[in-house]
């Protein structure tokens, strides 16, 4: 049963179902849950490190629960999606309601959305890789799945990397050169791929451009079904969700650097991401927050991710951290005396 400890991921579904159909004040549900109730039972309640032996990491890993736990995130934001845009579309709303309503949507396309995707990236199968990409159109950031994984889990801690957030580098300002250099790194990427392969720039192996038709293809369709209100609202919805995704980013890797010697720099180790062991965080976003050992072993899946007694420890959990970047002299004060 206490695998089953997962489907507390869909409470931020269910936050933004109540945000979508109580509206008024339970418009700003889902962001109250997360930013909340969330970092106020992190604070009650007591981090736990514990890793699993040899036979639950094998039990865990043949157990296809842990999988379909994921795809059902599928369904759920979609459906979640539309309805919202439904509501957003023919219904008298305040500003008030409307901006609940919106932010209530981008955190769910952030945690069930894009971090889902993000461990299914990471996977092998053709399938689960096109389910990655699928929940990250909504969030028009499929360029992600290729930077990410090629880019970002290469360079981590590194001057190359953008969305290795630098000393005293203010959240705001990481905001703009983490979304602008992933882009460029995606594209860099993509012409490295389509040189080894001799292809030209409008090959059909030219993923990005792709990717482009279906973010385009996808704003079109919610144009011609909800109208100019269905459009900007979905690209606003996204522009939350994405946001968020950096403003994790920022919080995984503040501050981290690895060491050149030689030329080269040292291989990625447990040290170079912040880990956080706060029970909360760690179910909602599928262990997201063991993210030490997801970059020392990036393969590896959620369910058995364990926590590294040398790597660097959030003060606070994820969602406590992420309203603490949004005032940069705080975060400093916080964080820079844990840096080495």
């Amino acid at each position: 049963m206490k695998d089953l400890k997962y489907l507390l991921a869909y409470t931020i579904p269910l936050a933004t179902f109540v945000a979508l159909f109580y509206k008024g004040i339970f418009a700003y549900t889902t962001v109250v849950y997360a930013f909340g109730f969330i970092p106020i039972l992190e604070l009650l309640l007591k981090t736990k490190t514990e890793n699993y032996k040899t036979a639950e990491v094998d039990q865990r890993l043949s157990n296809r629960l842990f999988d379909w736990m994921l795809y059902l995130n599928i369904p759920i934001v979609f459906a979640l999606l539309i309805y919202g845009l439904m509501v957003l579309n023919t219904q008298s709303l305040s500003n008030f309601e409307l901006v609940g309503l919106l932010f209530s949507l981008g955190i769910l396309l952030s945690t069930n959305g894009i971090n889902v995707a993000h461990e299914l990236g990471h996977r092998q199968s053709r399938m689960e890789k096109t389910m990655s990409k699928l929940l990250l159109l909504p969030s028009l950031y499929m360029h992600f799945f290729i930077e990410h994984n090629y880019g970002h889990h290469k360079n981590v801690a590194t001057k190359e990397d953008p969305a290795t957030a630098k000393k005293n580098q203010a959240l705001y300002v990481f905001w703009i050169t983490s979304v602008v250099g992933q882009y460029r790194n995606a594209w860099r990427i993509q012409r490295q791929f389509l040189q080894r392969e001799n292809a030209s720039f409008f090959s059909i192996k030219n993923d990005l451009l792709f990717y482009l038709l279906f973010q385009g293809l996808y704003l079109v369709v919610i144009y011609l079904v909800f109208g100019t209100t269905g459009a900007l609202a979905a690209i606003v919805i996204a522009t939350v969700s994405f946001l968020l995704l950096e403003t994790i980013n920022y919080i995984e890797h503040y501050g981290l650097v690895r060491k050149m010697t030689n030329g080269r720099y040292e291989r990625v180790k447990p040290i170079h991401s912040w880990n956080s062991d706060h029970v909360v965080g760690r179910i909602i976003l599928y262990e997201l927050t063991r993210h030490s050992d997801h970059h020392y072993r990036a393969s590896k899946k959620y369910q058995v991710l364990e926590s590294k007694e040398e790597s660097p420890k959030l003060p606070f959990g994820y969602p406590s951290s992420m309203l603490i970047a949004l005032i940069p002299p705080l975060w400093f004060s916080l964080m820079d005396k844990h840096l080495t």
